[in-house]
């Protein structure tokens, strides 16, 4: 009696049929009836019935979730509808050992988030920023929810048996790795309390579902061969129709169903779209969105005739049993959405919340791919780029926090990042802006920090033996890290500028020469001759200065032995730069030579190109590289040593026609010096003996104009304006929104972060310097077109504008003396190129203010027509 009655409850669970449950109810109800009058009944099906209902709270809870509940009373007329009801409580309970977070509010619960990569190839840039974003969330999450199964969890999505390889998932996992995204639950860990962590190992469970869904009247088989499809879809596409599943198997027979299932016939299962369904959801980025989902979405497949799940299915199952909690992703998935919501709903499970982030586009605009050049995270890894850069800059993509701030380390983007703050338009992936962020990463790192980071870029050149002395190679590494520690933009930069100075680049002839380059000009000018043959000439004599052998590394360390970065300091413990330096002193004396006349020449003898680090700092490089017994693989790194430059040196000069022998510009200050001479008779002879006494008595302040190797300061446009209106920024802490006039037909907008060091009173009105070219960009939703330039002190603690002489011309553009503004070579140069350049980057550092406050480039102060700009700030720079 017991089986039988429950045979029929199971019946009576899984029947569809409204007809048969009717039967079916009717008689349940009878049986149950003798129990319904005997309080202490001790039957199975009562005890049951009991522990449903724990206590009066968690039943209104539970009902208040069934169908026919309306303001606190149950309304069900039919015994149907109560077993519907238990059926739905049974359910709940199913549910919440399968799917831990039903019955809950996703957006109360500690964040449990996840990146769920294909390992059908690389990482690319897309997936990392997922991936990071995912993360952040996750890591903020643990901050705040101690103790708590909040996490980041790493699940391999690899139902796409073709294409996923062990190769690729190791490939990304290395690449999370690099990139410091450690997981909390992943695919190493298969034991941990959600796993295992591949879909490949979770078909159990999927086929459990599925056929639950079956049995629940959610889902059938279909029959459908390719074949019949296929004709199915042409004849849609015929009749303009969109082509989807026309629901052949839906609603079959099932004696027939049972019987093709029985002979073995292929089938797939596909999902059973309710009549009328719509699916909503509130995105995190997108606000409200939604789909009808009978008129987008026919029947579609959950597993293949194989038994392989297909995506949609895995991914919905996979959240909700996961636990997660919050799903960030491309908005490229947005449509996998309505399929995903429908498995849940008929599931029972909860949906996680949605936030569907703008794709990461080209420079051209079209989506970001592999003929942009670089994507894959690995590459960027080769390429040199720091992991903190690269989470940095993957973080502004399509995020900020409010200010103008673009650098932030790890632990600032945890504490910043936020899901509201993710904006709907699409990203410009620009990799100018990734070496610029990776620069200031780079700056505030000490030469020890990076030191095995630049060797991994050597190694990856080839340019370090194998098996050679630790110490020798040692000391190459930090030379060759401190050499151009203050010009890195990428790691690889160290690597590519050592090479460089290892090699020699000077051409075997002056006709090999780039016709218009800029060492062809300079050789015409006709100093590089002589001086080069005086260089030639010490060489031979043994006159000309060489670095020490056993003390090349005082070259690149300072008296307390830190690494020196900046190339105009000159180590302490070394003779040889000052030797160097009375040497070059005799050249200029002899050569009636100084400044790039004379310095120009010299590095081009003696390096093979026309700018570059300090020349005894590279010749020491050399040395170090030289050698049988030096750590340098000397074919591979392209090791030119300095006997060889000579003679390849000799040969050019003696290729240098007759007219480019003698100096042009001595010529110049030669015939200068004779107008002069017969103009004025004897006084200026006398005066020019006077000086030359003079000289010899007090030495000559150096220009540093004269060793001065950046951009020009002409390539920069610095006009007067004044700011006609001031507001904050609503959304950004540190950030004013300014209106400036710079004498165009409409005034310009600025956005400025100088609400922490002036009121909008000091701005109002006032007269300031703009650099106009550069280019037009957003700064927390706002586009800026320029920047205001301002003094600071050595710290920045202080910040105030430069001030403008009140009778200069609002729009003139400022200039600085001795240097030609006018022609074309005075041209500014056009806003790409300032940006793509760095042009205003490599300028700063010699814009500064004087003791006196004077805002100066290379010693020479920046002038209007109504005279010098000032600052209140001494000593300081201006930026």
């Amino acid at each position: 009696e017991g089986a039988t009655f429950a045979a029929m409850m199971h019946a009576l669970a899984f029947t569809r049929s409204p007809t048969l449950r009717r039967a079916l109810a009717t008689t349940v109800t009878q049986r149950l009836q003798p129990f319904t009058t005997d309080s202490n009944n001790d039957s199975t099906a009562f005890r049951r019935r009991r522990a449903l209902k724990p206590n009066n709270a968690s039943l209104q809870e539970k009902a208040s979730k069934l169908p026919g509940y309306f303001d606190g009373t149950l309304m069900m007329s039919t015994m149907e509808d109560q077993t519907t009801a238990a059926d739905a409580a049974a359910d709940e309970e199913d549910n919440k050992s399968l799917f831990p977070n039903a019955g809950k509010n996703v957006l109360d619960l500690p964040p449990r988030m996840r990146f769920a990569p294909s390992p059908t190839g690389s990482l690319h840039v897309g997936g990392a920023r997922t991936a990071l974003y995912n993360w952040l969330v996750a890591k903020k999450g643990q901050f705040d929810f101690e103790n708590s199964e909040s996490g980041f969890v790493l699940r391999v999505e690899d139902t796409d048996v073709a294409r996923s390889t062990k190769e690729s998932e190791a490939s990304v996992l290395a690449d999370l790795s690099w990139l410091g995204l450690a997981w909390d639950e992943g695919p190493d860990m298969p034991l941990a309390k959600y796993g295992p962590y591949r879909q490949s190992e979770r078909s159990t469970i999927y086929s459990k579902l599925a056929q639950t869904l079956i049995d629940e009247g959610k889902a059938y088989p279909c029959f459908c061969t390719p074949e019949e499809l296929e004709e199915m879809k042409l004849k849609m596409e015929a009749e303009g129709i969109p082509p989807r599943y026309d629901g052949t198997w839906r609603d079959a027979d099932p004696k027939l169903v049972a019987d093709k299932i029985a002979a073995g016939d292929p089938y797939t299962v596909r999902f059973k779209v309710p009549a009328g369904a719509r699916v909503v959801i509130d995105d995190a980025v997108r606000g409200t969105v939604s789909w009808d989902a009978e008129a987008t979405v026919g029947d579609f497949i959950l597993l293949r005739s194989s038994g392989v799940p297909v995506y949609n299915f895995c991914v919905a199952v996979d959240d909700a049993s996961m636990g997660i909690t919050t799903v960030i992703r491309a908005e490229e998935h947005l449509t996998n959405t309505l399929r995903q919501g429908l498995i849940l709903d008929a599931l029972g499970a909860p949906r996680p919340r949605y936030a569907h982030c703008s794709l990461i586009l080209g420079e051209d605009k079209q989506k970001l791919s592999k003929r942009h050049g670089a994507t894959s995270c690995n590459q960027f890894r080769l390429d040199g780029f720091l992991p903190d850069a690269m989470i940095n800059y993957l973080a502004l993509l399509g995020w900020n926090d409010g200010t103008d701030n673009e650098i932030f380390t790890r632990d600032e983007l945890i504490e910043a990042f936020d899901i509201g703050r993710i904006v709907k338009s699409p990203s410009v992936f620009d990799m100018d802006k990734l070496k610029w962020v990776n620069s200031q990463h780079l700056k505030k790192m000490d030469v020890e920090e990076i030191l095995d980071l630049v060797e991994e870029q050597l190694n990856f050149l080839d340019m370090i033996k194998e098996g050679g002395d630790e110490q020798k190679k040692s000391d190459f590494i930090f030379a060759s890290t401190a050499l151009a520690k203050q010009m890195l933009e990428t790691l690889q930069d160290a690597a590519t500028n050592a090479k460089t100075v290892l090699g020699y680049n000077l051409p075997a002839t002056f006709g090999e020469l780039a016709d218009g380059s800029e060492a062809k000009e300079m050789v015409k000018q006709g100093n590089f001759y002589g001086i080069s043959m005086k260089l030639l000439e010490m060489y031979e004599g043994g006159s000309l200065p060489m670095p020490d052998p056993n003390n090349l590394l005082s070259s690149f360390v300072d008296g307390s032995n830190k690494a020196i970065v900046d190339d105009r300091q000159l180590g302490e413990a070394s003779s040889y730069p000052d030797e160097y330096k009375a040497a070059m002193k005799a050249i200029s004396k002899e050569m009636n030579a100084k400044g790039k006349n004379l310095f120009h020449p010299v590095r081009l003898a003696l390096t093979g190109e026309m700018s570059g680090q300090d020349v005894t700092k590279q010749l020491s490089l050399l040395t170090m590289a030289v050698g049988d017994d030096s750590v340098v693989n000397a074919e591979s790194a392209g090791v030119v040593p300095f006997e060889a430059r000579m003679e390849k040196l000799k040969g050019f000069c003696e290729s240098i026609p007759e007219e480019f022998r003698v100096s042009k510009t001595a010529g110049k200050k030669g015939d200068k010096s004779k107008k002069d001479s017969k103009k004025d008779g004897g006084k200026k002879e006398s005066e020019a003996e006077s000086a030359a006494a003079s000289s010899s008595a007090a030495p000559a302040v150096a220009d540093p104009l004269d060793s001065y190797e950046g951009p020009p300061i002409t390539a920069l446009d610095i006009r007067v304006g004044r700011i006609n209106k001031v507001w904050t920024h609503e959304e950004a802490d540190k950030l004013y929104c300014e209106e400036i006039d710079v004498g165009e037909d409409e005034p310009r907008q600025i956005a400025s972060g100088l609400r922490p060091y002036l009121s909008e009173e000091d701005l109002d009105g006032r007269m300031v310097l703009v650099l106009c070219n550069l280019k037009a960009r957003k700064l927390a939703g706002f586009p800026s077109h320029g920047m205001v330039l301002c003094a600071s002190n050595e710290d920045h603690t202080e910040v105030k504008l430069v001030s403008v002489p009140v009778d200069a011309k609002i729009g003139e553009r400022v200039t600085v003396p001795g240097i030609d503004f006018e022609g074309e070579d005075g041209k500014p140069f056009a806003e790409n190129k300032i940006g793509k350049k760095k042009v205003f980057e490599k300028i700063a550092p010699f814009l500064n203010t004087s003791e006196y406050g004077v805002p100066e480039f290379c010693g020479r102060p920046l002038l209007t027509s109504a005279g010098v700009c000032t600052s209140p700030i001494g000593n300081g720079s201006v930026s």
